[in-house]
């Protein structure tokens, strides 16, 4: 008998109809022998839907409040499924992410787990039940408050209590039928890959791939969770995320590694450009500085030449569009203190990643890249590199040029069609 925790989207338990579907599906699991503990987001858009509720009585939510608000999407969700599980003829029970033992830091809004401590869904198993845990939220160790884990929260409760119940394996439905070479919405042509390295998967989730959370994958790597992505909407078999990306691994397992597994892009970025920064030690460190205390996540970073006549210089960097204004203010406010003379800020880029554990051992893979953009016109404003990662930025009305044209350069189109979009948001 298998443990398996299974995870499910808001776009899988939009309706009655697709609560009813799920249950099907957890109920067959369980009726094959395998034990099931089951992470639930709320019902389709409910949690935007709860915000701009929260907007509506007040423009500034306090933050404790709006978690205690948004958790009841994921409460909501967890109850029907259990209602739907009892009227096929088989126990389940739901808990709340504190219920289940979900602890967290006190942060609101992006808490992050502490520790697991699943004794009622240890119980519940025991019993015979199905336990159906609220994804997305816990309990925070010091004050006791409700709290949420942010955006991809519900695969992060998914993979921590993977963890903590050792289970075999995590299973993460979403409304695609696994993890592609690209975003099928812009490449119709993109291949399903069977597996992936969480480092690959990592690299491809931060880079914006939407079929899984950074954070998820972070956990999953560190406590060697096995992670199988499948659609809920079919039967098909979907994309395991598991092992490192180490030459060794591949030769083990008999397979040369691919050289490239994908193409990721983002749209959730901007750009802001510090211009005339004194040329002295330590300026570079006080800019970053005054963003790190406003608690803003830095992605990449270019620094010009100095020029010779003004002993000056230019620091372009990325960030969440989101902080953009938060970002701004700060530097603005320190401006009298670091002596720079202007900012630019630009809000309509795009990054465009190439990925893949392979392109450590094959030269030329940087090349084909930069050429597939110049023959498709794409202008390259920044670059970034990883061992297995190459990013740019480009003009955001470039993103699905640069995309399409680096998934053909690199033959990672399917003969046929592969991709099925279900649901409609890849989540």
């Amino acid at each position: 008998m298998a443990l398996v925790v299974q995870k499910y989207g808001g776009s899988s338990v939009a309706d009655a109809e697709g609560i009813k579907r799920v249950a099907k599906r957890i109920v067959g699991t369980r009726a094959s022998g395998d034990q099931v503990v089951v992470a639930v987001s709320a019902m389709g858009d409910t949690t935007d839907e709860l915000i701009d509720l929260a907007n509506q009585v007040s423009p500034q939510p306090p933050a404790r409040e709006l978690d205690m608000l948004l958790t009841a999407g994921e409460r909501i969700s967890m109850a029907l499924l259990a209602m739907a599980i009892a009227s096929l003829g088989m126990e389940a029970r739901s808990f709340t992410g504190s219920q289940a033992g979900v602890i967290t830091d006190a942060t609101h809004g992006r808490a992050r787990i502490i520790d697991v401590t699943p004794g009622r869904i240890s119980s519940a198993l025991a019993e015979g039940a199905i336990p159906i845990v609220a994804g997305f939220q816990g309990v925070s160790q010091t004050t006791k408050d409700i709290t949420t884990l942010g955006r991809g929260g519900t695969d992060t409760t998914a993979v921590a209590l993977a963890a903590a119940l050792h289970a075999d394996v995590c299973e993460i439905y979403t409304d695609v039928d696994g993890v592609f070479t690209a975003d099928p919405r812009i490449v119709p042509t993109a291949r399903r890959l069977p597996r992936i390295s969480y480092e690959e998967m990592l690299e491809m989730a931060a880079c914006g791939a939407k079929v899984l959370m950074p954070r998820c994958v972070e956990y999953a790597r560190r406590y060697e969770v096995r992670i199988h992505v499948r659609s809920s909407f079919s039967d098909k078999t979907g994309t395991w995320v598991m092992g490192h990306a180490t030459d060794d691994e591949s030769e083990e397992a008999g397979m040369e590694q691919a050289i490239i597994s994908g193409v990721a892009h983002d749209r959730s970025e901007a750009k802001i450009t510090v211009v005339g920064v004194p040329d002295r030690v330590g300026e570079a460190a006080r800019i970053f500085g005054i963003i790190a205390e406003a608690g803003i996540n830095i992605d990449m970073i270019v620094q010009n030449v100095s020029a010779v006549a003004t002993g000056r210089t230019d620091i372009s960097f990325t960030l969440p569009a989101d902080d953009g204004r938060k970002a701004l203010d700060a530097l603005r406010e320190a401006q009298p203190v670091v002596g720079f003379q202007d900012i630019l800020y630009d809000d309509r880029i795009g990054k465009v990643s190439l990925i893949g554990a392979g392109m450590r051992s094959h030269p030329g893979v940087s090349a084909k890249f930069f050429s597939a953009l110049a023959e498709a016109g794409v202008n390259i404003q920044m670059i970034s590199t990883s061992e297995i990662r190459i990013s740019v930025v480009v003009s955001q009305q470039d993103v699905d040029t640069a995309v399409s044209a680096t998934h053909k350069a690199f033959d990672l189109d399917a003969t046929e069609v592969e991709a099925v979009v279900y649901g409609g948001t890849g989540r």
